[in-house]
């Protein structure tokens, strides 16, 4: 008896052991980064179990495996979100998971970290101000994802209508739950089908049961082995497929972020993803702070459709510094729905600020996405001519929304161009825009781009980089608009 009694003791701490040892590789895994010296409970993973934060110390129980299991439950994906392989998907081959590996990070080892995984697409409240909005990340890689998403659903909820009706912030706060699931389904399927060339898209769905067994060189990740791939000929039948599937992107648990990611690089194929690549690029994401981030060839693969590595027009065979090149750098070649505006202090102090192309900072909509020193925002406008007619970049309005809880309303930005003057504009000073009313355009003409706000009285005599006189927002504007002014129409400028 005391023989049994002794073996079961070392069975259970045995037991223990293995228990630690998971619960500190999957802290690892999800981090990337070093173990930290101790488990701290997530607040927002409704799913785990509070007794995943107990003290590790108490002795292991025949519950032990059990717990284990509870402690990666928010790694895998709820199977009520889960699709039957009878659907008519196509498996993922272990060949094209490889590949995709490759593509997104450069080899087959290195897997989606906790930021990622517990990305999905989250609407704040409906009927409210803030109704179209997505609630995004504060840091890390997926929210360069949300960000461009949520630019297209900006551009559906403003611009998906008559060319000749009235575009108004009302469309935007108005939004009902049905609306908003609406909204995300056509700014996903948008994406995926300029993506596939506007000839297919693909849609991927994670499956109850599992399509391979990796190989020893491959990392498993329980996720990926799972994918269904359906492929659809026709614009409409993607739209409407995700619609039908929306609780896949747009639910806790799912992997939002990262399924729509994968369903980006199937609609362009992962040969078409290298052959948009150039010397400079290899893959989609790198490492940064311990997080994967988006590069810009996946910047541009969200925007444009294509993964060109560089921000500027078409390609270029000679560089700044060094003269020709041996090979051709890949710019973009084509003018995009949504455009996109870079701002970046260090770069900029180092002289490195890489120049926005045309096809990029003059999209065909009045909506930006925003890369600020490292964070993504959105800039958009409601007047569709804002681009095509030169008369209405005098003064305007631009609306901005960081993607952050904080934000409690969209900020509104009068923006006045320093323009040529010429006696011929005396006729007609006051302005049309709506919502600005008897403001003289001619004043702008006075003011140079040396104007202060009345939160800078203490920097006027300081001549130092232009972000501590200057918020990043204002030096992100400027880079489309330069020399403008910028009045925040009463806000604290917050970013």
């Amino acid at each position: 008896m005391d023989t049994d009694a002794e073996a079961s003791g070392e069975i259970d701490e045995i037991l223990q052991q293995i228990a630690e040892l998971d619960k500190r590789r999957e802290t690892f895994n999800s981090r990337g980064l070093d173990l930290p010296h101790g488990y701290v409970k997530r607040p927002s993973e409704k799913i785990r179990s509070e007794e995943d934060s107990d003290d590790s110390s108490r002795p292991a129980t025949s519950t032990s495996a059990h717990r284990t299991e509870q402690f990666t439950a928010p790694f895998s994906v709820p199977r009520t979100l889960t699709v039957s392989p009878s659907l008519g998907g196509q498996p993922l081959s272990p060949e094209l998971a490889v590949s995709l590996r490759n593509v997104l990070f450069g080899n087959t080892f290195h897997i989606f970290n906790y930021e990622w995984k517990k990305s999905f697409f989250k609407f704040r409240e409906p009927f409210s101000d803030m109704a179209y909005a997505l609630e995004t990340e504060r840091v890390g890689g997926a929210c360069a994802v949300q960000m461009v998403v949520q630019a297209y659903i900006i551009k559906y909820l403003l611009f998906n209508r008559a060319v000749n009706s009235e575009c108004t912030m009302q469309s935007m706060v108005t939004v009902g739950e049905k609306e908003q699931r609406k909204a995300l389904a056509a700014a996903l399927s948008d994406i995926l089908w300029t993506a596939g060339e506007e000839q297919t898209a693909s849609v991927c769905l994670v499956a109850s049961e599992r399509c391979f067994t990796p190989h020893m060189d491959y990392k498993l990740d329980n996720f990926t082995e799972r994918l269904q791939l359906f492929t659809f000929k026709k614009k409409d039948d993607v739209r409407s497929f995700i619609c039908e599937h929306i609780q896949c992107f747009k639910e806790e648990g799912s992997h939002g972020i990262i399924l729509f990611l994968y369903s980006l690089i199937f609609s362009r194929t992962i040969d078409r993803i290298r052959a948009d690549f150039d010397c400079t690029t290899s893959h989609l994401l790198h490492v940064s702070l311990g997080n994967f981030v988006c590069r810009q060839a996946l910047l541009n693969l969200l925007l444009t459709g294509r993964a060109s590595p560089h921000v500027f027009n078409g390609t270029s065979l000679n560089e700044e510094r060094d003269g020709a090149l041996a090979q051709p750098l890949h710019g973009v070649l084509t003018r995009s729905h949504v455009g996109y505006l870079l701002w970046n202090r260090e770069q900029v102090h180092h002289a490195q600020l890489p120049q926005v192309g045309s096809m990029l900072k003059t999209p065909k909509l009045p909506v930006w996405v925003c890369n600020i020193n490292g964070t993504y925002s959105v800039l958009f406008s409601p007047n569709r001519s804002l681009l095509s007619d030169w008369k209405m970049e005098h003064l305007f309005h631009l609306y901005f929304y960081n993607g952050q809880p904080s934000q409690l309303n969209t900020t509104v930005l009068t923006i006045g161009t320093v323009v040529s003057f010429c006696p011929c504009m005396l006729t007609g000073l006051y302005s049309r825009e709506p919502g600005i009313s008897n403001v003289y355009i001619v004043l702008l003409f006075c003011i140079s781009d040396t104007h202060s706000h009345h939160w800078e009285a203490e920097n006027n005599g300081i001549q130092e980089d232009p972000e501590k006189k200057f918020p990043s927002v204002e030096m992100t504007i400027r880079t489309k608009w330069e020399g403008a002014v910028i009045d925040w129409n009463g806000t604290v400028p917050f970013f």
